[in-house]
């Protein structure tokens, strides 16, 4: 059975050097190796390069936010999309997107999260046990207070 192990191998290989498969991590090595996601909601294919890998995923939230509920560890990038969305929803409606910022909350309860904006962690952690709603707005204060980077402004909840 070595030799059908050995084929079964090579054609694993060859399908993912294809982009046959979908994958559901960066490659190996890659400094957010820890990122995952649900391959059911990204379709990614595997010989994409990591750059393009990042930007599939950030149109992606881009697109329908609420896939970012399916991804472990997000890479700074795909928060900062995530925080797109939320800034845009602010400036469209008069209320704060609580399910979007409820998503953002719950990705820094692992601390192998990279932090995409300076104190997010901070923020997010000294709010723990508080409800949502304090949580939320604890954080648009931070995303106000900061440079324009994310554009988001006058955000009050």
């Amino acid at each position: 059975m070595p030799l059908i192990d050995q084929l079964s191998g090579l054609l694993a290989r060859a399908s993912r050097a294809l982009g046959l498969e979908t994958i559901d991590s960066f490659p190996p090595g890659h400094q957010y190796a820890r990122t995952r996601w649900d391959r059911a909601y990204f379709d990614i294919a595997s010989d994409l390069k990591p750059d393009a890998i990042e930007r599939a995923m950030c149109e992606a939230i881009a697109n329908t936010p609420s896939v970012f509920a399916h991804i472990v560890h997000p890479t700074p990038g795909m928060q900062r999309a995530l925080l797109a969305v939320i800034d845009t929803r602010l400036r469209r409606s008069c209320g704060a997107p609580f399910d979007l910022l409820k998503l953002l909350i719950d990705a820094y309860a692992s601390p192998h999260t990279p932090e995409a904006v300076p104190g997010l962690r901070r923020v997010i952690e000294d709010t723990a046990g508080q409800d949502l709603a304090a949580r939320a707005r604890a954080v648009l204060v931070l995303l106000d207070a900061g440079p324009a980077a994310f554009g988001v402004i006058e955000a009050r909840a």
